[in-house]
């Protein structure tokens, strides 16, 4: 328990960190000349009224803008859709092999199968984020919460804005009774994509239970 407890205060740390607006801040959608033809004038939320010619010409930080502005879980679909793909992309064709049969590997519950297959990703690439997030929530499954938070350290050091990592760290915090750690994880995994239905439920929770503690 005390090793648990000094890698959830690491992460209390990389939280902290995540704080500070990454990747030059939230950027605004670059606005096309107004023409009479686009009564939007290029506005970033035009994109979410108007379907766009295809979400894979639109840059990374353009994907995450649109889940800050998306206003409901399914208009931040496409973005959310397009920005989980650009994640699994590893420009490996031997990766995307091994990342392949480790999902199906996990999908049977054979994690000793998948994380032998995982292992190989990140010793194979070690900047590939998704390898090490992928291995994070294989270890969670087995509730090996140790070796999951330091994957998804390794992830969120490489993509800091990886939405799904940072629920994973929230989750494990929250069954840690972490509980400061566990918000703040939520917390940060919603300022970057506030349409994440079980971030904000399990934030709300926790926020309900800390209120209780402290009548």
């Amino acid at each position: 328990m005390r090793k648990l407890l000094c890698l959830s205060a690491g992460c209390a740390a990389l939280l902290a960190a995540l704080t500070i607006p990454s990747q030059g801040g939230a950027q605004e959608l670059p606005r096309a000349n107004p023409s009479p033809d686009d009564p939007s004038g290029g506005h970033p939320s035009s994109i979410m009224r108007h379907e766009a010619p295809s979400l894979r010409d639109l840059s990374q930080d353009d994907l995450f803008e649109m889940l800050k502005v998306a206003p409901n879980e399914a208009s931040a679909k496409p973005a959310e859709s397009e920005l989980l793909r650009r994640f699994r992309e590893s420009d490996s064709d031997t990766i995307d092999l091994f990342m392949g049969w480790a999902s199906r590997a996990m999908n049977g519950e054979e994690w000793g199968a998948a994380l032998d297959v995982l292992d190989r990703v990140v010793i194979l690439d070690p900047g590939f984020a998704e390898g090490w997030n992928k291995r994070a929530t294989a270890h969670f499954a087995q509730k090996e919460y140790g070796k999951s938070i330091a994957d998804i350290e390794r992830t969120l050091q490489i993509e800091p804005r990886h939405f799904g990592a940072l629920v994973g760290l929230g989750m494990i915090l929250r069954e840690l009774d972490e509980k400061d750690e566990a918000i703040a994880a939520f917390k940060a995994a919603l300022a970057i994509h506030p349409q994440l239905t079980e971030a904000r439920e399990a934030l709300e929770e926790l926020e309900k239970e800390q209120a209780g503690q402290e009548i």
